[in-house]
């Protein structure tokens, strides 16, 4: 091939092209692929749900509940320490606030096994206490007030206990 058949015939697509376009292909959708993956687990609770249908249903009934419970000012604070629940429940203008009843759910962020329920009793007005072996780690307490048959109180909380994880 002559020197003016070379200028004449221009860019040639060869194998090292290809490789260079198929390594930034993949190579694109598989950094996307790590980067949503890592976001994924390192950004949600991964909150377990029997039906997600069903509570995707009844979301925008429980946030109107949660808006109602919250105007009503009545918080509640939640303490542990070793194996004791406590659980105060107040209103910042009224004071400790009575209840009949307090329910704490032990939810793991991921994962059924170590679940568990307490059954809080009254110590005093506005104040209920229990005890139940609480493993280290990271929990998510759900805590549920009753008066009069009507939840006065819902809130959730993320907690961490100090000890050993199983």
């Amino acid at each position: 091939m002559s020197a003016e058949q070379q200028k004449q015939q221009g860019f040639v697509f060869t194998g090292w092209h290809m490789l260079a376009i198929m390594v930034l292909f993949f190579g694109t959708i598989i950094s996307v692929n790590v980067t949503m993956a890592w976001n994924a687990v390192t950004s949600w609770s991964g909150l377990v749900v029997p039906n997600t249908y069903v509570a995707s249903q009844q979301f925008n009934g429980k946030a109107a509940a949660a808006k109602a419970r919250a105007a009503s000012g009545i918080i509640g604070k939640l303490e542990v320490k070793n194996d004791i629940a406590r659980y105060e429940i107040s209103h910042p203008e009224r004071g400790a606030i009575d209840t009949d009843s307090v329910t704490l759910h032990f939810r793991r962020p991921v994962g059924e096994k170590q679940n568990f329920d307490m059954e809080l009793q009254k110590a005093e007005t506005g104040v209920f206490s229990g005890q139940h072996d609480i493993p280290g780690g990271h929990w998510i307490v759900e805590a549920i007030a009753m008066k009069d048959g009507k939840v006065i109180v819902h809130e959730g909380e993320r907690i961490a206990v100090a000890g050993d994880v199983q």
